[in-house]
């Protein structure tokens, strides 16, 4: 399941990264294309271009999410009445240095049991989503009522 190493003091030593195998309940894996992060059934041969969430703890409930060894960082973006999840080339090992300004960074991890669901810490009440349809981006979303959005995702350590 999830780490559960916790960093001591923000910025005072590395937080330890870990990679997981991350996919909906759906059985949807994620995947890049065009620098942007999707949900999807990959088949073989594209099994290959499945990618593994990298988490890193901030405390025992915040994390970092991040993909390729943590070089590309999930974040929440609000502009005026827009949010959104955008990949920002940020180092994940890097972000602990700046609470304040890093929270954009920052998810809550909720534990579901056998699954788990992503709040983002800068925009409460907004979750990490896939969506029903195959092949979409991955998302944020605040209405967990709608049955075409998907909050939670199974985790498997990459060994």
């Amino acid at each position: 399941m999830a780490s559960k190493a916790a960093c001591r003091s923000l910025g005072r030593r590395p937080c330890k990264m870990q990679s997981f195998r991350i996919w909906d309940i759906n059985q949807k894996t994620f995947y890049l294309r065009n620098n942007q992060l999707f949900a999807g059934h990959l088949q073989m041969p594209n099994t290959k271009l499945e990618v593994k969430l990298d988490m890193v703890p901030v405390n025992a409930h915040n994390v970092f999410l991040g993909i390729h060894n943590g070089k590309l960082c999930l974040s929440c973006v609000k502009s005026g009445d827009d949010i959104r999840l955008q990949l920002e080339a940020v180092n994940i090992t890097d972000l602990s240095k700046n609470k304040e300004q890093n929270k954009r960074f920052t998810f809550i991890r909720l534990d579901n049991g056998s699954t788990m669901s992503f709040q983002s810490a800068a925009c409460p009440g907004w979750f990490l989503c896939t969506v029903e349809e195959a092949d979409q981006p991955v998302r944020l979303t605040n209405n967990l009522q709608d049955s075409h959005t998907v909050t939670q995702f199974y985790f498997r350590e990459d060994q």
